[in-house]
């Protein structure tokens, strides 16, 4: 296969919290990690640093890319927003919504992180990747048009899709969101129209608390063209990969998509200090593996992932590492450090049955 590994590492100088202190950062300064923040850049940056080290880089098409441009990013966000960004991040930096500070030259690492997920996007649809996957950040899929939320300063995925429908290289696409936290940016873009799918696997009520409700399926043309699945705390391997099979593969053939972008955070994994929903490294693994036998079957393969969240410094490089395994349909030796710990810990077979009912009932509640 050959799988694309879209990166910069200016991605890993954004910088959530350096705005309030005392050292300035920006330009060539890069900040200082640390500071209790969750998003730390140490979870991208080990990841890469273990694909280096475990040799599956070389397997992999190391790629960059330019920064989005306006016109791309005005697709997606007024104006009156994308300056308000600029000019706070060309001062100090600050914090323009809820929970997504940014430090000075946040705007253009922003931009920067949109622009790795739209080539990643970009080389597969025009087959010069059979795959790809954008190391992303900041994030982007709690980004709503007119502010940031949760970590997110730019909708990356939204801006991609945007500018391959600009450029005539797709006209449906579906987005699968498997981060642990609901996907409400992506899902509010793209509510009212149905050129885009947005599927949303998260923990019930973890964040944002007000949103992913099953009952929000989208509004005028896009009506039936949002799907929200909340899994119940603690959902484990078993349930993820029925909530795949059950929910998510049927609605994807139902919509035949001409790409499948996947929202790929590692926070439902089970040392996650912003999750609590029991997957591993292989719960991942094994998703890929079927949202790539969908893509082959539904869309010649067209499939990128977008990196979102994950804040286990320890565990997200493994989750990442089989997910890149999978997409290159390479093995390199990373053994899961957990993986003993976390099969014992994974859910047993009655709450494994009581999350099968819930998916039961989904299934019913879609025609799915």
């Amino acid at each position: 296969m050959q799988t694309g590994f879209f990166w910069d590492e200016r991605c890993f100088w954004h910088d959530g919290h350096g705005y309030a202190l005392t050292t300035p950062v920006g330009g060539l300064v890069q900040p200082m990690t640390g500071g209790g923040y969750p998003d730390s850049p140490e979870t991208k940056r080990r990841l890469k640093n273990l694909i280096d080290a475990s040799g599956l880089a070389a397997d992999l098409r190391l790629r960059g890319a330019e920064p989005a441009t306006e016109e791309e990013l005005l697709r997606v966000h007024p104006r009156t927003y994308l300056d308000a960004f600029r000019a706070l991040s060309d001062a100090d930096g600050g914090e323009l919504g809820l929970r997504a500070p940014f430090g000075r030259g946040g705007y253009d690492i922003a931009a920067l992180s949109a622009g790795l997920a739209r080539d990643a996007l970009f080389a597969t649809l025009t087959g010069r990747l059979d795959n790809a996957y954008a190391l992303s950040r900041p994030p982007g899929h709690h980004c709503l048009p007119e502010h940031p939320n949760g970590f997110c300063l730019l909708a990356n995925i939204a801006i991609a899709i945007e500018a391959a429908f600009a450029e005539g290289l797709a006209g449906r696409i579906a987005v699968v969101d498997w981060d642990v936290h609901h996907g409400n940016g992506t899902e509010a873009i793209f509510y009212d129209r149905n050129d885009v799918l947005t599927i949303s696997l998260h923990q019930d009520r973890n964040y944002p608390m007000d949103t992913g409700d099953a009952a929000e399926t989208g509004a005028g043309v896009g009506a039936g063209h949002n799907i929200n699945i909340p899994l119940p705390p603690g959902t484990g391997h078993n349930g993820y990969l029925a909530a795949m099979d059950q929910l998510v593969l049927p609605a994807l053939t139902r919509y035949a998509p001409d790409a499948i972008i996947i929202a790929c955070g590692f926070d439902a994994a089970a040392v996650d200090p912003l999750g609590r929903m029991m997957a591993t490294a292989e719960t991942f693994r094994a998703l890929t593996r079927s949202v790539m036998r969908a893509a082959d079957d539904l869309c010649y393969g067209r499939l990128t992932l977008v990196h979102e969240g994950g804040y286990s410094e320890l565990y997200v490089p493994f989750c990442g590492h089989a997910v890149l395994e999978e997409l290159s349909g390479s093995r390199h030796n990373a053994p899961d450090p957990l993986a003993e710990t976390l099969r014992l810990r994974q859910p047993d077979g009655a709450f494994d049955a009581f999350v099968q009912s819930h998916l039961t009932a989904l299934a019913d509640h879609f025609n799915l």
